[in-house]
């Protein structure tokens, strides 16, 4: 994602004040008056510096308690000051930063199939870590950097109070920082999306790894992939660099623009003192004296608003890759006065359906089918064949590009997305499970469930044995995708979710693959029950889930070329025969190419 034109930054900034900053008004007021204190007390330090030269030329007793007292007021001020305007900042900076990130996850969690997956799920944590720490940088410079302006304020009016002409020496100097300073932020505007590029690069290959374990040893690829991780990070190493060395050349410039304007007043002061002017008596040497410390209290601000520009860059990136998320259309909306889906038992009708994909590419190309209710329907194929594809349209998980899909008579484009996705009940082929209880998985289903609707789902999908077998029982939390229980363990758990939904239509995705022969036996026997007044679409590669199918659609290509019972499509000798022919499917413990022969 390129970094903000200049262009473009004012809008950007103004959409953020607009949509997030603005509800803080009466936080930012205080914010801004403990600021002015805090600028007001640093601008009274060489004030009171002079005076206590003063007092001291004069031999005056107040030396004893005005001074100190003057001090020790001037920093409690400004101590209680700034922490107020440190918390109060932290505050609407981080409650922005919340803001941000609730609506991108929103956002993306409403968005299609397609948008999620066109990122690595490591990438998409870059926007909520990366991105918001860069922008959560940027706010607070940005705030700080008001404090710091008035602090510098507050010390030049303080070096024009106490000697005008030495001021006018240093005023000189300092603007020459400002057109380099706009060159290095430009260049930091350039490199810190490739920056944030390359992190979400890293993050990534990390995931994919670390995700891909087993592989790695067994085809012993530890060395591949060190190398691969080398390289990403090289790349990263040398963006970051980068803009290490971007920023590292801003408080070196403002340092030596600093010390010659130091070496230049002390050099105005002696010239003017050889010349007869002002001498380096006591009252000379206070002002004199007030007038260095004024110009240094003013040097860490100036050079705090010289590196703001490179952090506020930064932050527009970052925000820049946010707003992108944010501005995205959703992919799967909902009609403008959608009803909700009409009552009825699941009927479903596949009428031409065609879907492309993003990239062009045909996933299904006038497919059409009919599921009654009660009915379950296999839908088998060759690799490719759109089967999965097919199933993810009836929920609108993706949207179909032609032809129409109904539920009980309604185009499922027509209907609410809620009352459409509560009618349907979902298993896919990888059963991945939140970091959260046995039982909580399954509530997921039907959220407020009690304990007793959960063991019945898990007793149907044939899970409550090995549950009850878990440390915890149900409420043994499963780790993170399910870790803590086997493939089989985290299907059936899976499954139980599904059926506690008591859907109308019920989709699986190759949901038994697997479960072994005995536990698909029980799980078998309690779809059979669950399927009465219910649809049941299935893609499946077990053979016993395809022969007890009321209608088996073979599919290829994205198109319906045979449909009918197994016994039907193996006396008519095509595409499914073949299939079953050529061992496409498995039968528990596998079964033979005559084997399947005797079957049918």
């Amino acid at each position: 994602m390129p970094a903000p034109a200049p262009d473009a930054t004012r809008p950007l900034l103004r959409r953020l004040w607009r949509e997030h900053i603005l509800q803080f008004r009466p936080t930012l007021w205080l914010i801004l008056a403990l600021t002015v204190v805090m600028a007001a007390a640093q601008a009274c330090y060489p004030l009171a510096i002079d005076h206590a030269f003063t007092l001291f030329e004069r031999r005056d007793v107040r030396i004893l308690y005005q001074v100190p007292a003057m001090v020790l007021a001037l920093t409690t001020v400004k101590a209680l000051a700034q922490y107020g305007q440190n918390v109060l900042v932290q505050k609407v900076v981080l409650q922005t930063i919340r803001a941000l990130q609730g609506r991108m996850f929103a956002h993306l969690m409403r968005a299609d199939l397609a948008r999620v997956e066109r990122e690595s799920p490591a990438a998409l944590a870059a926007r909520f870590t990366t991105d918001a720490a860069t922008i959560r940088e940027a706010m607070t410079r940005a705030v700080n950097g008001v404090g710091d302006a008035l602090k510098v304020a507050g010390s030049v009016f303080a070096v024009l109070y106490i000697d005008w002409q030495l001021s006018l020496i240093a005023a000189l100097l300092y603007p020459l920082a400002v057109l380099p300073i706009q060159r290095i932020g430009r260049r930091i505007r350039r490199n810190s999306g490739a920056m944030q590029e390359r992190t979400g690069e890293a993050a990534t290959l990390l995931n994919e790894s670390f995700a891909q374990a087993r592989t790695v040893r067994a085809y012993r690829l530890e060395a591949a992939e060190t190398q691969r991780a080398q390289e990403a990070f090289a790349r990263l190493y040398q963006a970051l660099l980068g803009m290490a060395k971007s920023r590292s050349r801003i408080d070196p410039l403002l340092e030596v623009i600093g010390g010659a304007a130091i070496a230049a007043v002390f050099g105005y002061a002696g010239w003017r003192a050889a010349q007869g002017g002002p001498g380096l008596g006591a009252a000379s040497l206070g002002h004199f004296t007030s007038f260095v410390t004024a110009l240094l209290l003013a040097a860490q601000p100036l050079r705090a608003l010289g590196s703001l520009n490179a952090a506020v860059q930064e932050g527009l990136a970052g925000l820049v890759r946010v707003f992108a998320v944010l501005d995205e259309p959703p992919g799967i909306t909902q009609a403008a006065g959608a009803a909700a889906l009409p009552a009825g038992h699941g009927r479903v009708v596949f009428e031409d359906v065609a879907f492309a994909y993003p990239d062009g590419r045909a996933g299904l190309r006038g497919l059409s089918f009919v599921a009654e209710p009660g009915q379950t329907v296999a839908l088998v194929g060759p690799s490719g064949a759109g089967k999965s594809t097919a199933l993810a349209l009836i929920p609108r998980l993706q949207d179909a590009s032609g032809g129409a899909i109904r539920i009980d008579g309604a185009d499922v484009r027509a209907v609410t997305l809620a009352s459409l996705r509560d009618a349907i009940a979902y298993v896919g082929q990888d059963a991945l499970l939140f970091d959260d209880s046995v039982a909580a998985n399954i509530r997921m289903g039907r959220p407020g469930a009690d304990a007793e609707a959960v063991r019945a789902a898990a007793e149907a999908a044939a899970a409550d044995g090995f549950i009850a077998a878990l440390p915890q029982g149900y409420e043994t939390r499963v780790g993170t995708g399910g870790q803590a229980l086997s493939g089989g363990q985290r299907q059936r758990v899976a499954l139980a979710r599904a059926l506690l939904r008591e859907p109308r239509i019920l989709l699986l995705d190759e949901a038994t693959s697997a479960l072994d022969a005995e536990s698909e036996r029980l799980v078998q026997q309690a779809l059979g029950r669950l399927r009465q007044g219910r649809t049941t679409i299935v893609v499946a590669h077990r053979l016993s889930t395809v022969r007890d199918a009321d209608l088996v659609v073979a599919m290829a290509e994205g198109r319906a070329v045979e449909m009918g019972t197994h016994a039907a499509l193996m006396a008519r000798d095509g595409l499914y025969a073949r299939l079953v022919r050529t061992q496409s499917f498995t039968d528990g413990g596998g079964f033979t190419e005559g084997g399947a022969a005797d079957v049918a």
